[in-house]
């Protein structure tokens, strides 16, 4: 029986295939400068260790470029061009950052030559991988069986879901619960409800069953027989730890208050209160030095283009529901709201000035924020901080809204990564289902993928308005 093809690691969850990439090309890199290179020199047996501990240095720092390139998302959607281009930038980032490593290293001067050569060996075998995997994915290593048990809309929605989000995933079908009441057609077909659920599962060799029922009283649960099977090996999930795992979300139509008051999760210590305060002043610091000519040549930009200030100050609310003020660089013009009513921003906002709208596709004009998390009102990641006439709007509206102001507004976040722009309710549900995942699984690491993700969705363009 196959395995499961996502694994949890530090609260968080990977696709299988996301770490199969992974360790396939930090194996590949290490391996193929290894080999290549002290087969060039003239004492191998002396500059082994320097050559393998360099070499880890090296495939690292390629799988971060990689993975602020987008090369190990869990839903990969980038077409083939896209990552000739990416594996092309890939090769002219990671080219100097490994001779880098390499000057600095105490290995011979005259041994450079084999290096360089032996680096441009593990660089194209990895742009040639990167390619075939963008046309094709080793189906047989992740490949999965899943059923479905529900017939309403709740098991509709799990079946579309998996379909839609993981082309390795086999859906069995759905099994009918006796109590509950069919909707629609299925795709798949409903299974026979001749046998009982624990035979359908070992005829159709099922590896999970996720609990996909609209309603749960009066019996609808075999409770006997999904023990059963998960006694033989088989996982079963309810809904919610579904679409959690499987797509980075907890969605507000099949999560209760109890399943996130006594499920895992939602821990904040003070030990982790103080590590990502210290990460968040050292990135933040670094982020600034490298920002400021960035930021110098925005100021004069705006300046140049329209008349008024170019910073921007608006209140916003952050832990606890505390008010501050976010800074930002002005992309509108100053009259933008000029009868005092708070808008939503859109694609097509006529009060986006020129450079208003390059400084938000890039981003530059959220880098103002870092002096905010030097502040302490906010942090690197986070959810994105709202202002207070939408909070009270959408506190009412959404349920668990005010969940989100547990944890400090960030500049990025989880929602910021996998989701476009909110600009209007509807917007604020979809990305508060990502958020309610980033308070419940936040951790450093998690911190640390979603950085990488945003050098990704900056230079894809994508959610900025």
């Amino acid at each position: 029986m196959w395995g499961l093809n996502v694994i949890k690691i530090f609260s968080h969850y990977f696709h299988k295939r996301t770490l199969f990439h992974i360790f396939f090309d930090l194996g590949l890199v290490v391996v193929t400068v290894v080999a290549s290179f002290l087969s060039q020199v003239a004492d191998p047996a002396n500059a082994s260790s320097i050559v393998i501990t360099i070499s880890l240095l090296v495939a690292i720092g390629i799988l971060l470029i990689n993975a602020g390139l987008g090369f190990y998302q869990r839903v990969h959607n980038l077409t083939l061009r896209q990552v000739r281009i990416r594996a092309l930038l890939s090769l002219c980032l990671s080219l100097p950052l490994a001779y880098g490593i390499f000057r600095m290293s105490p290995l011979r001067q005259e041994d450079e030559r084999a290096f360089v050569l032996a680096l441009l060996t593990a660089m194209a075998l990895m742009m040639m991988h990167r390619i075939y995997v963008a046309r094709t994915t080793p189906k047989a290593l992740m490949h999965q069986r899943v059923l479905v048990y529900g017939s309403g809309h709740s098991a509709r929605l799990v079946g579309s879901m998996l379909k839609h989000s993981d082309p390795n995933v086999d859906l069995v079908g759905y099994y009918a619960s006796p109590n509950e009441t069919q909707t629609g057609t299925f795709e798949m077909g409903l299974l026979s409800t001749n046998q009982s659920l624990t035979d359908v599962v070992q005829k159709e060799r099922v590896d999970e069953i996720v609990v996909a029922l609209s309603e749960r009283r009066g019996g609808s649960m075999p409770l006997r027989e999904l023990l059963d099977c998960k006694l033989h090996g088989v996982r079963v999930v309810d809904i919610a730890t579904h679409f959690e795992k499987t797509l980075g979300q907890i969605r507000n139509d099949s999560v209760s208050a109890g399943w996130l008051i006594f499920g895992e999760g939602f821990e904040q210590g003070p030990i982790r209160t103080m590590v990502k305060r210290l990460f968040d002043i050292v990135c933040a610091s670094v982020l600034i030095l490298l920002a400021l000519p960035v930021m110098l040549l925005a100021s004069i930009l705006i300046v140049l283009e329209s008349p008024g200030p170019i910073l921007y100050f608006q209140e916003r609310v952050g832990l606890y529901g505390r008010l501050f003020h976010v800074v930002k660089f002005r992309s509108m013009h100053t009259d933008a709201e000029k009868d005092g009513k708070p808008r939503w921003a859109s694609a097509t906002d006529h009060r986006v000035t020129r450079v208003g709208k390059v400084i938000r596709k890039l981003r530059i004009d959220e880098l103002p924020q870092l002096f905010g998390v030097l502040s302490g009102d906010m942090s690197l990641v986070g959810p994105r901080p709202e202002r207070p006439y939408f909070v009270d709007k959408l506190t009412k509206d959404l349920p668990y809204y005010a969940v989100r102001h547990s944890v400090k507004p960030g500049v990025t976040g989880w929602a910021q990564v996998r989701y476009h722009y909110g600009a209007s309710v509807e917007d604020s549900a979809e990305k508060l289902q990502y958020d309610l995942y980033y308070v419940k699984n936040h951790t450093l690491f998690l911190d640390m993928l979603i950085l990488l993700e945003t050098v990704a969705v900056v230079l894809m363009g994508k959610g900025a308005q």
